[in-house]
């Protein structure tokens, strides 16, 4: 049973991001502002135990303007698998813009000040290079108005699971940033959640010798696709133009039984999910088995529920 309810929030975090709508003709209008609040999010999925990015300032491109520069100095390094699941990291709050339309955001960053850690690495510091990162900054292309008079919010989702490159012959850094960006305004999203039911998942597939068995210390994760589609597949595995919008992990609660997960920051729409359970290596093209595949409806501001996975007959 599929249900959705007017729960759904960003964060704690976020709380000051709320924002009123407003809408305008996308030219920049003489002596009128506005203001704008961006945050950022993440919902990865991979064998990092840390991607830490230290940021130094966000720039916004009005189309018939000058670059509007705010500094991150308080914002600093953000670790960005700490953002999962709703949470965000406010970036800029209430800052006044000129009014009307905006082309491309980005983001400066200290790459000297960048590094990520692995799970199999102890505390070990391994160095990220970011190209372009501190003069040309990491961008991202596509339209936001600004109204005049108004306070509008928006989330910039960093996929950091498609984010991250490791780069054979670490000629640069042991790991590279590759951004995969997407913004969209806090009014206009929803999210997905849902349980999965983890040791009968297990056991299920454990009594069939054909089934790969699931790795005993990976939760697995939910796949989402914009969407109704009949055959979900992975990352990199390219099936006319399909590939998930984001991989969201799965995380067991404290009775041990059910494992939990959310999608956030979905814009209004049909999205298909479905579930796996093995290990997903980012780099090889390698299928994975899915199972639990449903269709469901996001609403802009409200929580959907999905079905416990495995589905129950």
């Amino acid at each position: 049973m599929k249900r959705s309810t007017q729960v759904f929030a960003v964060s704690a975090l976020a709380a000051a991001l709320a924002a009123c709508g407003g809408s305008g003709d996308g030219s920049l209008s003489s002596g009128q502002t506005g203001t704008v609040s961006m945050g950022l999010t993440d919902a990865p999925t991979m064998d990092l135990s840390s991607v830490n990015v230290a940021f130094n300032a966000i720039r916004l491109k009005p189309v018939d303007g000058q670059w509007q520069e705010f500094s991150l100095d308080e914002v600093g390094i953000i670790d960005l698998l700490t953002l999962q699941g709703g949470v965000t990291e406010p970036l800029i709050t209430d800052e006044e813009v000129p009014a009307g339309e905006y082309e491309e955001i980005r983001l400066i960053v200290d790459t000297e000040q960048s590094w990520v850690t692995k799970e199999s690495g102890g505390d070990a510091r391994y160095t990220l290079a970011v190209p372009s990162g501190e003069q040309s900054g990491l961008k991202l292309k596509g339209s936001f108005v600004v109204a005049a008079d108004t306070s509008q919010s928006f989330t910039i989702d960093f996929d950091v699971r498609k984010s991250i490159v490791n780069p054979p012959g670490k000629a640069l850094a042991d790991y590279m940033l590759k951004p995969v960006l997407r913004l969209v305004n806090n009014l206009e999203v929803g999210e997905l959640t849902g349980e999965v039911d983890y040791a009968t998942i297990l056991q299920a597939r454990n009594e069939d010798p054909e089934q790969l068995d699931c790795s005993p210390n990976y939760e697995g994760a939910v796949y989402v696709y914009e969407g109704e589609i009949d055959e979900p597949v992975d990352l990199n595995v390219e099936r006319d133009g399909l590939n998930p919008l984001m991989v969201v992990p799965v995380n067991e609660q404290e009775d041990g039984n059910l494992y939990e997960w959310t999608a956030a920051f979905l814009t209004e729409g049909t999205y298909t999910i479905s579930y796996s359970c093995q290990l997903d290596d980012n780099e090889t093209d390698d299928e994975i088995e899915f199972e639990g595949t449903q269709t469901l409806d996001v609403i802009a501001g409200e929580t959907t529920v999905a079905d416990p996975i495995p589905l129950q007959p």
